[in-house]
């Protein structure tokens, strides 16, 4: 027997629910449907908010072969098989969850989309702009799927109570639509399960989800929305901020790998050379938590969040690696001084100096390492002037 959630999947653009931002009657997305012909998509958002049935439905009403694949066991040799670049019908290509596409497999799909010899839509519950590479982003347009609101909901659950044999009652209907948290396919579910008992009631929902679905960070933008806040957070030395935001995250389980991960990025990133150990810190707890593991890590974790919090902050190597890139890119090749090529003659070798000797190595002069007195790069720059006052 059918689940709810397929028998109400809807067939026609007529019957989808939400995203008028995306599909409304005015938008490009439309008006290029309309004129049988589409850009290659990327659609992200939260489960349930539609992005493969959109698909589905562009892909029938413009009488296209419709292929769908998963990313988690993506082969390019049936995707080659599909792809027929003489071919005047062209088929729509789906891709759940393409942001598992490694970016080798990614950049496969470039000769597709860049000769148009298919229309590619990928899925993801993830922001493109962090999962997939910026070639890929290049050719597709991005739409963002939205949470369905309540009005959507409460319309799609119209349609499947008078498929049920069981009436609602309006508290059983409100938590059904507010525990859901605008995933049409986590209602009916829901609702598909508790109407094997009659009546359904309060209880029944609540004996089978007890909470309203989370926030999910691996799921949706939030997963990024806490990791920005806890960084910013140890970034403005703020220590109770930045544990609220990491008991957040652990509490969505978020894996202790990718909190680890962003620790290590702040404590060079904002912290630098301000305060050296912050760097060790932070990479001996992304190899400790990968070896332990929750519940435990979250007490590793803390300790390297109220340190980096504490510690003095500089982003010095930050600027100064950018401003270097930015040169390196905007500026002619600087030659190599010959003093400093490999076998050179020239060459003084500062050992033989008692550490330091004068001598070029740039061709001409540059500066992006600003000096500061920030922590222990107040010591560091200390060491230099010592050093070339010998």
């Amino acid at each position: 027997m059918k689940h709810l959630s397929s028998l109400l999947r809807p067939q026609k653009l007529e019957d989808f629910f939400g995203q008028s931002h995306i599909i409304g009657a005015n938008t490009p997305l439309y008006q290029a449907f309309k004129q049988n012909t589409l850009p290659h998509c990327i659609f992200y958002g939260p489960p349930g908010s539609g992005k493969t049935s959109l698909s589905r439905i562009l892909a029938s009403s413009m009488g296209c072969d419709f292929f769908e694949f998963n990313a988690t066991h993506f082969k390019l040799e049936e995707l080659r098989k599909i792809i027929h670049p003489q071919s005047l019908l062209k088929p729509i290509i789906f891709i759940d969850e393409i942001h598992r596409l490694s970016k080798t497999q990614q950049e496969s799909l470039l000769p597709i989309m860049e000769e148009n010899q298919a229309y590619i839509i990928g899925s993801s519950t993830l922001n493109p702009f962090y999962t997939l590479t910026n070639a890929i982003r290049s050719r597709a347009f991005l739409f963002e799927f939205l949470p369905l609101d309540s009005k959507a909901l409460e319309s799609l659950l119209d349609k499947a109570s008078s498929m049920i044999s069981t009436p609602l009652s309006d508290e059983v209907r409100s938590y059904l639509i507010a525990s859901s948290n605008g995933d049409a396919r986590a209602m009916l579910n829901l609702l598909d399960l508790a109407s094997l008992s009659s009546p359904i009631t309060l209880e029944t929902l609540k004996s089978l989800r007890p909470h309203s679905l989370s926030e999910g960070t691996s799921e949706d933008d939030t997963h990024y929305n806490l990791a920005s806040a806890l960084i910013k957070s140890i970034r403005g030395s703020d220590v109770d901020a930045s544990i609220y935001y990491l008991a957040r995250l652990i509490e969505a389980q978020e894996s202790a790998e990718f909190i680890a991960r962003r620790l290590v990025i702040s404590a060079s990133e904002d912290i630098g050379n301000a305060n050296p150990n912050a760097l060790n810190i932070a990479t001996s707890t992304l190899t400790a938590v990968s070896k332990i593991g929750y519940p435990e890590a979250r007490i590793i974790l803390s300790q390297c969040v109220i340190y980096l919090a504490s510690s003095p902050k500089s982003n010095t190597a930050y600027k100064a690696i950018n401003q270097a890139l930015e040169y390196v890119r905007s500026n002619p090749t600087s030659p190599i001084p010959s003093n400093i090529l490999p076998n050179s003659k020239d060459y003084l070798y500062p050992h033989d100096f008692g550490g330091w000797v004068e001598q070029n190595y740039l061709s001409s002069p540059l500066q992006f390492v600003q000096k500061t007195s920030k922590g222990f790069e107040k010591t560091l720059n200390e060491w230099l002037e010592k050093i070339h006052t010998k």
